[in-house]
């Protein structure tokens, strides 16, 4: 079996996250993905991530695999000339510059229009290719305190907190690759491409669920509410008898029904205080306490063996460690080696989301282990160029 995307070419010219990632889920799906970095500036990322291995770090292969490398400076007119060849043998460019940066190099996306009719140009840039804030750079960071996102992290009364990762890349990224999958699509229909804008800042609010509703019909300014949703309950973390943590979400009525029975208190469910959503979630204090209560008392185990056999949604909050051991996920394939040539060995990583039935998407390749390891094959095979054509663009610095 093939992958979904296989025949599919995508030059990919961002780097960092979310660019780079709209592109590897673009590659996890079959699609070859072309990846260009400038001769001598390679993308920062092959130097990021907390774990080091003999000096390489290993956060490349999360977002390089399925990739193929190439170095070519696009701010030359040869190097712009060999994109201009790549892009009439392509389907879709990825690039997350800051807005006007490829026209500034005369590859806007008219220019790649007119050479290729079918382009599809995903674009991903902090708040978009238009409107006032357009030229500004964005970082996730900042997307995610600008879209409100942030304001919900946190805890009450306490400074909003950052994720522990660029949520606002990663969605982005997401929003990027689902753009061009409607793009192709769209394309296959009218036969032509299409410009996919997509704003970090954008991302983040798409993802904000009620809020804009919320403040324009009632006037309410959502905040964070710590551990659980302010009005659903139950639907918190409670501690358990060895002091670690556990999730018990039970707030729709039946659910809740099934957690008074597990618990040994049926009569809480018809209890005027929690017998309705709208009763638990002004009630939400003290359910926690009952709840908690129950929950000091065993061990996490036993709650979340207890609770699902009656039906309940619980979980443990696991750590790293526990994520790479969890059968289910292994079960499912979603730890995957990658074979990281840096290291002379295989590296996990993340698997293929979501699971397809017939084209199966996977992990090929741990990524490139150095800038322009693929030059030879794709100028080579792909626009006929020779060895020796090689070897006078890399003196030229064009590659």
């Amino acid at each position: 079996m093939t992958g979904a995307l296989d025949g599919i070419r995508v030059l990919e010219l961002g780097t960092l996250i979310a660019g780079p990632f709209a592109g590897r889920l673009l590659g996890d799906m079959g699609a070859d993905v072309i990846k260009i970095e400038p001769p001598g500036a390679p993308d920062p990322l092959r130097t990021w991530g907390q774990a080091e291995v003999d000096g390489e770090h290993v956060f490349w292969t999360v977002h390089a695999r399925n990739k193929r490398a190439i170095t070519l400076d696009l701010r030359r007119p040869r190097g712009r000339e060999l994109f201009l060849e790549l892009v009439d043998k392509s389907d879709v460019i990825v690039e997350n510059f800051r807005p006007g940066t490829l026209e500034k190099w005369d590859l806007g996306y008219d220019v790649l229009n007119a050479r290729n009719p079918r382009i599809i140009l995903v674009r991903v840039s902090g708040y978009g290719q238009t409107g006032p804030d357009a030229h500004k750079a964005g970082y996730a960071s900042v997307a995610e305190a600008a879209s409100g996102l942030r304001h919900l992290n946190g805890f009450p009364g306490g400074p909003p907190p950052r994720l522990a990762l660029s949520l606002g890349d990663s969605l982005a990224g997401m929003f990027g690759a689902q753009g061009a999958l409607a793009a192709l699509y769209r394309r296959s229909v009218t036969g032509h491409g299409q410009v996919v804008d997509v704003a970090l800042t954008e991302s983040c609010l798409a993802v904000q669920e009620s809020t804009i509703p919320d403040y324009d019909a009632g006037g309410v300014v959502r905040g964070p509410s710590g551990t659980r949703l302010e009005g659903i309950a139950p639907s918190n973390i409670y501690r358990t008898a060895d002091d670690s943590w556990v999730v018990i979400a039970a707030n729709q009525d039946t659910v809740f029904a099934r957690l008074c029975k597990a618990m040994g208190r049926p009569e809480l469910a018809s209890d005027d205080r929690f017998a309705t959503h709208t009763a638990r979630g002004r009630n939400q204090d003290e359910l926690d306490k009952i709840i908690a209560a129950w929950a000091a008392e065993r061990q996490p185990g036993d709650i979340v063996e207890t609770l699902s056999a009656a039906g309940v949604i619980a979980g443990p909050i696991n750590t790293v460690a526990e994520v790479v051991a969890d059968p289910q996920l292994q079960a499912r394939g979603m730890l995957v080696e990658h074979h990281d040539e840096r290291i002379g060995r295989p590296v996990l990583g993340p698997g293929v989301v979501p699971v397809l039935s017939e084209s199966p998407g996977g992990v090929r390749t741990a990524g490139s282990a150095r800038p322009g390891q693929h030059n030879s094959d794709v100028y080579g095979d792909l626009l006929g160029k020779t060895a020796a054509e090689l070897e006078a663009l890399k003196a030229e610095e064009v590659l």
